[in-house]
């Protein structure tokens, strides 16, 4: 295991190992989840097995959470540019993207060739689907990285779900705007996940394609010129998507169409747990205040942070958006979800359990402590819950 080392003016030696360094590969082995399922039912023939990744993902990764906790552990941040040169961080997300592919089609393999019913058909489609809104998030990390072939990989990568417009979204749209009402991305107090999802898979959709029809006329080129990032991407989903139904029949039209929605949603429960009712100030000239670590929900939790490449130091990802995974900071008093992504989306998907574990929480963070003012708060809701914690 390398350990980095300098000999700094005035503090001295330094050194640092990264304990997790082989760990990290978990993100790239996470389709075991969904390949397990298939290998099951293939082994067994019972339907039962494919919801086997389900179990594993949403049941066994918030336990494990639970039971190996938080690591706060920082790495020195005068070694963080010899941390990030380090290529083989960035080899594992690049040998995550062909595993997207893998998982898509051996699915659709099963769900193509083998007599399941309706039900065997969903449960798979769903399991896939989940491991592709994981495609997301790999190309999330790739997107925010400013090389041409980490870029060129974010669109393979969002091919997989078909969510092309997701790195011209978030990187321009979303970065700019979170933590405040403008965003369709960020979450409000007293806004359920189910309402969310309503105004952020079509808001994200819309400023994508405006963002990049402002980019592409600043280079006097057409909205439809293959210069396009977002046709780009889709182009190639729709090749995989043709490809899947010349090989596997007209099944695949309701087996993509699942997989597809609970890939988007696995962004969206990720979006809503992220920043939900965190708002920035504004500012005597109308602008809002650079976005800070307290602005984004965090959360150290060991293992899904291994699985998601280190996605939940979020506040550490909003405030410097271009650092590696692999050198993301823990703060003091960050805003801190009570597990990790999977342990809290249960929660999300249970809005009155949410707003009673998350609401009291909110407003007892320090820069917020009680004052509804410092909250970004749903309009409808507003008399509500002003009535109860006003």
């Amino acid at each position: 295991m390398p350990t980095l080392s300098m000999q700094h003016p005035t503090l001295g030696q330094i050194s640092y190992r990264d304990k997790k360094r082989y760990w990290w590969a978990l993100a790239m082995l996470l389709p075991a989840f969904p390949l397990m399922g298939i290998g099951l039912y293939l082994y067994s023939a019972v339907e039962w097995t494919l919801v086997a990744p389900l179990v594993g993902i949403y049941i066994v990764v918030p336990l494990l959470d639970w039971l190996f906790g938080s690591d706060t552990n920082n790495p020195p941040e005068e070694l963080v540019p010899q941390l990030e040169q380090d290529r083989y961080y960035r080899y594992l997300t690049y040998a995550t993207v062909p595993m997207h592919f893998l998982v898509l089609f051996a699915a659709a393999y099963v769900a193509g060739s083998y007599p399941l019913s309706g039900w065997g058909i969903a449960a798979i489609a769903v399991s896939a689907g989940l491991y592709s809104g994981l495609a997301i998030n790999t190309a999330h990390e790739l997107g925010h990285k400013q090389t041409g072939l980490e870029q060129l990989l974010a669109r393979i990568c969002l091919a997989v779900p078909g969510y092309g417009h997701f790195s011209i979204e978030h990187n321009r749209g979303h970065h700019v705007w979170v933590s405040t009402p403008e965003d369709p991305a960020s979450a409000r107090m007293g806004e359920s996940i189910y309402t969310f999802a309503l105004r952020e898979i079509p808001g994200t959709f819309i400023r994508g394609w405006r963002l990049e029809r402002e980019r592409l006329a600043k280079q006097g080129k057409s909205l439809w010129s293959p210069s396009n990032q977002i046709l780009q991407s889709y182009a190639i989903s729709g090749v995989i998507y043709l490809a899947l139904v010349a090989l596997f029949g007209w099944v695949m039209v309701p087996f993509v169409l699942l997989h597809n929605v609970w890939a988007w949603f696995q962004l969206t429960s990720a979006n809503y747990v992220e920043h939900y009712g965190l708002l920035r100030s504004k500012l005597p000239n109308g602008r809002y205040e650079r976005c800070q670590p307290h602005h984004s929900w965090n959360a150290n939790y060991i293992v899904s942070n291994l699985l998601l490449f280190h996605l939940e130091r979020h506040s550490d990802h909003h405030a410097n958006p271009s650092r590696r995974y692999q050198s993301l900071r823990n703060f003091d008093d960050l805003p801190e979800l009570p597990n990790g992504y999977y342990g809290v989306y249960w929660l999300a998907y249970v809005p009155w359990l949410w707003y009673r574990v998350m609401d009291k929480r909110l407003l007892a963070l320090a820069h917020i402590q009680g004052d509804l003012s410092r909250v970004n708060i749903q309009p409808s809701k507003r008399a509500a819950i002003e009535a109860r914690y006003g």
